[in-house]
């Protein structure tokens, strides 16, 4: 199980989880919506399925953004007051 989740570890999922060759996770991703990135509802909830399998916190069921889902996570691991 790991420890900490980085940016670097969001953009991977949701890479796995884009179905599109063509979404881009350059740049300043953190504020933006899902949405805004190309990620409809069910692929998000395949991210948050990814992350729950890899490091074995539930994260939120329906997270807004990349910085949604990192600081549930890492709450969730302890690594964020």
């Amino acid at each position: 199980m790991t420890t900490t989740m980085t940016l670097d570890d969001v953009r991977r999922i949701l890479a796995e989880c884009a179905g599109d060759e063509g979404t881009s996770l350059d740049g300043d991703i953190l504020d933006s919506t899902f949405e805004e990135l190309g990620y409809d509802s069910l692929a998000v909830m395949e991210a948050t399925t990814v992350v729950e399998r890899e490091y074995g916190v539930e994260p939120p069921s329906n997270p807004k953004t990349p910085r949604d889902l990192l600081q549930a996570v890492n709450v969730a691991l302890g690594m964020v007051g």
